[in-house]
């Protein structure tokens, strides 16, 4: 099932992929959390820039939430610099790359693309690495993206 007006198919550079698992692998066992920046939205088309590593305010191995501040530090440079939240990014530690009823409860940012990487050793990727999957969550539903790593 795709989502009307949402891009199907995303790539995402290696060099960003690699800080995200790197950064779930050093918050583990608790869920890690970040942003990823863009050119414009990811629903319009937006190319991911870069990846902003952010705090779980919450230090749960089930839950996550960004830390407030640095959340807003991010939003506003990226509003200056004339860029966007494009993508919202969350670990889960022991189960699949799928979000929860919990993920989709709170997903606040119905442009941004929602990565999930799953560290369950069931859920690699096949180079091995922790597999990393792309939804969008538009009204608590989550529809799958085909997630394309290049680079």
């Amino acid at each position: 099932m795709s989502l009307p007006g949402h891009p199907q198919s995303i790539a995402l550079p290696r060099e960003i992929a690699t800080a995200i698992r790197a950064h779930a692998r050093a918050e583990a066992p608790r869920e890690a959390c970040g942003i990823i920046i863009g050119s414009a939205s990811a629903a319009s088309g937006g190319a991911p820039l870069r990846w902003e590593p952010t705090t779980n305010v919450l230090a749960s191995s089930t839950l996550y939430e960004i830390d407030p501040a640095q959340l807003l530090r991010i939003s506003i440079a990226a509003d200056d610099a004339d860029e966007v939240i494009w993508g919202i990014v969350h670990s889960h530690v022991a189960s699949p790359a799928k979000p929860s009823v919990t993920d989709t409860g709170v997903a606040g940012y119905p442009d941004a693309l929602y990565l999930i990487v799953s560290l369950a050793q069931s859920q690699s990727a096949p180079d091995g690495e922790p597999g990393i999957r792309a939804w969008w969550i538009v009204n608590r539903e989550a529809t799958e993206v085909e997630l394309r790593i290049q680079g």
